[in-house]
């Protein structure tokens, strides 16, 4: 009597997979991916005798486009196929699994490193043969075409809604709200007040932040968005970068944008022509301050290390040209140059004390032979930044508290050490002893600004009113005289160090408004003139 030997099927773990490009009708008890995984799920059955088993996960995309691979249930379904939990994946079309013939290439080599199966069921072939596979290209390249195709349709039929005027969806901006039935912008009364005040100040102003700093002191707020699951966005302070692209946006004129021409709108204007035109006109002359400051490709040591701890924002290095000879380094705050100076107690710093300061702690807490003073020298400064990215992984400084935090690679361990902001600064403290009497007034107001800035710095007063008891003298003119520390560090060091007779002649109510400027340029620009002229009256 034979014996008759059975061979163990094989099981075949199968993972369905389902996608819809958009959110629409999701929340219905019955959706596309239902009916997508019902139709699976009988193909698998189908193949029983084949040991083929359905795994009870679900690896569902709802709202998802196939012309990218970052989808949360998609990466899910890769991280079971590479724990070998995978072994057939099961789609009801190709084009559900990717729309792009270049990421589908990337799955499939997956697939294959780990001994999975790709099976289509509408189109009824499977990779396990060369003809499912050549099959697979024909249909993924078609795929690859009808979204590029889709892709193009889209964009002409945006173009041709601009051209017309229309408004095409997103988030309105300050001042509109959206009029759901006849899908076009309304004027919010309360916010186009808002907008108008911005223009305003800014003709007035001739600054993006004074204008930021001034609508942050009124406590106004960007306009604020609640997305259909609830979550807030917005309501938060304006910066200059976002009062200049509400400065900038033809929809308050009336007008829609495309291509660079402008097209009459369905929408009601906010802004005058005339009024939109003066705010371009003074952005235009006022470009190239930013464009100094944006286009400088120079880095510091600390580039992309540095942060400003007191408002959790980085501390980028730039330079201000000083007599047209040398320049003058420094980090700014990236929150003090975005939302005013006033904003943050640590304001900037100099590249200069701040870098070495850096480098002689390192040298404390590694053994870095590199870091040697003499070695250390001789390199420039990209082989220092790489250097010194092998050992640093995190700078901050907080100006209000006086305290210096480095983090280091090798143990992501937070370390502090108590540093006053003066020992960071470019312009250190005259000593009190210095007999000043025969000085010029504007060296005397600075020299007694930064010796009352060091005592509230210190804690010894608690405030200017505190300050001004002691010296007898009013608020008003305890705060004229402090606001010279909002002068350009240039400008202070020639008053404090040089020896000009014209110092005598400069009126002190003209340098008070020179502090009030917001940009050192323009600081510059007009202690210039008053420097060159010298009657100044």
């Amino acid at each position: 009597m034979k014996t008759i030997e059975l061979k163990e099927k094989r099981i075949v773990n199968c993972a369905i997979y389902t996608r819809k490009s958009v959110s629409d009708g999701l929340e219905r008890d019955f959706t596309t991916l239902d009916a997508q995984r019902e139709s699976c799920e009988s193909y698998i059955a189908s193949q029983k005798n084949e040991g083929w088993v359905c795994l009870p996960e679900e690896y569902d995309d709802g709202g998802f486009t196939g012309a990218n691979t970052d989808r949360p249930a998609l990466q899910r379904l890769m991280t079971d196929i590479k724990a070998n939990k995978v072994t057939c994946v099961v789609v009801y079309k190709v084009d559900r699994l990717s729309r792009s013939l270049l990421d589908f290439a990337e799955l499939l080599s997956v697939f294959e490193d780990h001994g999975v199966t790709f099976v289509s069921v509408t189109q009824h072939f499977n990779t396990q043969n060369s003809m499912g596979r050549l099959t697979l290209n024909i249909l993924l390249s078609f795929a690859q075409f009808e979204r590029e195709i889709i892709s193009e349709r889209t964009r002409d039929k945006m173009g041709a809604a601009k051209r017309k005027g229309k408004w095409i969806g997103g988030r309105p901006p300050l001042g509109y709200n959206i009029d759901k039935d006849k899908h076009k912008l309304v004027i919010n009364p309360k916010e186009a007040e808002l907008v108008r005040k911005i223009f305003d100040l800014y003709i007035e102003k001739r600054s993006l932040l004074s204008v930021t700093m001034i609508m942050n002191d009124l406590r106004y707020t960007t306009k604020q968005y609640t997305s259909e699951t609830g979550k807030k966005f917005g309501g938060i302070q304006f910066t200059s970068n976002g009062i200049q692209l509400i400065l900038r946006n033809p929809l308050y004129i009336g007008k829609v944008s495309y291509q660079g021409e402008l097209y009459p709108g369905e929408h009601e204007a906010i802004i005058s022509g005339e009024t939109f035109q003066k705010a371009q006109s003074i952005l235009v002359e006022n470009r190239p301050e930013w464009k100094t400051i944006k286009k400088a490709k120079h880095i510091g040591l600390l580039s992309g290390l540095l942060r400003c701890k007191a408002c959790n924002c980085a501390m980028y290095f730039s330079y201000n040209i000083k007599a047209s000879k040398y320049r003058y380094h420094y980090y700014l705050c990236m929150s003090a140059r975005k939302r005013g100076y006033k904003t943050c107690p640590t304001r900037l710093l100099s590249a200069q004390k701040i870098e070495h300061k850096i480098v002689e702690l390192l040298r404390t807490l590694t053994s870095l032979p590199k870091l040697d003073e003499k070695v250390w020298d001789t390199f420039s400064l990209q082989d220092k930044i790489a250097i010194i990215k092998t050992v640093l992984k995190e700078v901050s400084f907080d100006g209000n508290k006086g305290i210096l935090e480095i983090v280091l690679l090798k143990d992501n361990k937070r370390r502090q050490y108590k540093v006053e902001l003066k020992e960071l600064k470019n312009l250190p403290v005259p000593p009190n002893q210095i007999n000043i009497k025969n000085e010029p007034q504007l060296r005397q107001n600075l020299i007694l600004a930064h010796q009352i800035q060091d005592i509230i710095a210190k804690g010894k007063a608690q405030d200017l009113k505190q300050v001004a008891s002691w010296l007898n003298l009013s608020h008003v003119r305890i705060c004229q005289i402090t606001g010279m520390l909002l002068l350009a560090p240039e400008i202070q060091e020639e008053i404090l160090f040089f020896s000009d007779k014209r110092l005598f002649e400069i009126p002190e109510y003209k340098v008070n408004e020179i502090s009030k400027e917001f940009s050192w340029i323009k600081q510059k620009e007009i202690w210039k003139q008053l420097t060159v002229n010298s009657n100044a009256d």
